[in-house]
């Protein structure tokens, strides 16, 4: 997956920071669910926390000389990002810029930065299309032939939680954890449970739907608050938490349009544990760059409608690496009140569908070639899809068949 030159977009970010204007970070989200946010110029929708900010020491600063820092800035540690040791770091509301631009002329620095939010990849759903058309379109039952998949393979489910006692999923949730302030690892919007029944849904228990991943199991992060944003620092530490405790595969059905070196730190510890990062590519039809999608570790996947054309949203270009079903795909949903507005099963539409279909059959790969590498994985599922239309790039849409062949 070569793919990205993004100096540019760095520099432009620092160049913001330093003339005094707020960068932010969003998608597409449900109604109100950035309302506590104002979009800065040039910028519509985006959106950060207002009080705190990711600091990264350069190799080899003591804690004290950290700490010293932090006194002289009047920043206030919270928390400090395993594995990648981001600092996140409390301080005044309002005055991100100027704190971020006081941390950047540090010496002792490597980088300081906004702590942006993302937002759930979601479109408003059409329930006309046919049941679970996705699973015979990338030849799913075909490839559940060769592999049913292994209950040994973890699915981590980066999202806005995932229904615990559905009758879907109960029995696929291994592990449960939750780095919002929401008070529940449930799932009280509903894309997270919609997204979990795509990529490994209970199947062949004659109920509801079948998952992808057929036999793999769930990991429920909670990243992503009960309106479906999540700050970077969230999802991050969902990223090295789920790595840490033995996921196989990761499902980002969320992005933002800002880079970030604490998310993308994040995404490159869990690659170099061996994980397979999947990640949406976003709604917007454009094809400007979404994270973490853009980052060279993770697979980006646009969406594809039933005949394998793009998706009238789906995002687009040289760095996304594959399509996949996104269009009215039917799934789970909370068995109680979500902001879906819908109950038990139901259709949505979005990259956000897309991008776990990649992952239950990344799920398939590997439990099939458990010697395989991320990278082997991913290579194997970029060159074993089907054509696409619409795109301007070549890009194939998964076959799960073919995949596992």
């Amino acid at each position: 997956m070569g793919k990205r030159i993004w100096t540019v977009l760095v520099l432009a970010l620092v160049s913001a920071l330093l003339a005094g204007c707020t960068r932010f970070a969003t998608l597409e989200a449900p109604t109100g669910s950035l309302e506590a946010f104002a979009p800065p110029p040039g910028v519509p929708g985006a959106a950060h926390a207002p009080d705190q900010i990711l600091v990264k020491f350069k190799p080899g600063v003591l804690p004290e000389r950290a700490a010293a820092v932090h006194a002289r800035r009047g920043g206030q540690v919270i928390h400090v990002i395993p594995g990648i040791e981001v600092h996140v770091v409390r301080i005044p509301q309002g005055r991100v810029p100027e704190m971020v631009r006081a941390y950047l002329l540090e010496e002792l620095v490597e980088f300081a930065e906004p702590d942006y939010v993302a937002v759930a990849y979601l479109v408003p759903n059409d329930p006309g299309y046919a049941y679970q058309w996705a699973l015979p379109k990338i030849q799913a039952p075909q490839a559940w032939d060769l592999t049913t998949g292994s209950s040994a393979i973890r699915i981590a489910i980066l999202d806005t939680g995932i229904d615990q006692d559905h009758e879907d999923l109960r029995a696929k949730i291994v592990a449960n954890r939750n780095f919002t302030t929401s008070p529940t690892v449930d799932d009280r919007q509903g894309h997270g449970t919609h997204v979990a029944g795509i990529a490994a849904a209970v199947t062949n228990n004659a109920r509801g739907v079948a998952g992808v991943g057929f036999n793999a199991v769930l990991m429920n992060v909670k990243v992503l608050d009960d309106n479906g944003s999540g700050q970077y620092s969230w999802i991050a530490n969902g990223i090295v938490w789920a790595a840490d405790n033995g996921a196989h595969v990761i499902n980002m059905s969320l992005g933002g349009p800002a880079t970030s070196s604490t998310l993308e730190a994040a995404v490159r510890y869990a690659y170099s544990r061996g994980v397979v990062l999947v990640a949406a590519a976003g709604n917007e039809n454009t094809s400007s760059p979404s994270y973490p999608a853009y980052y060279p570790e993770c697979i980006a996947v646009a969406a594809t409608d039933q005949n394998d054309a793009k998706a009238s949203f789906s995002n687009y270009g040289a760095w996304v690496d594959i399509a996949a079903p996104g269009v009215s795909i039917y799934s789970t949903l909370p068995n109680h009140t979500n902001r879906t507005g819908v109950r038990n099963y139901g259709y949505l539409s979005g990259t956000s569908m897309a991008a776990p279909h990649v992952a239950g059959v990344a799920a398939l790969i590997k439990a099939r070639y458990p010697a395989l590498t991320n990278a082997q994985i991913a290579q194997r599922l970029l060159a074993t899809g089907d054509p696409t239309t619409g795109f301007t790039t070549a890009i194939r849409r998964v076959n799960a068949y073919r995949a596992v062949q």
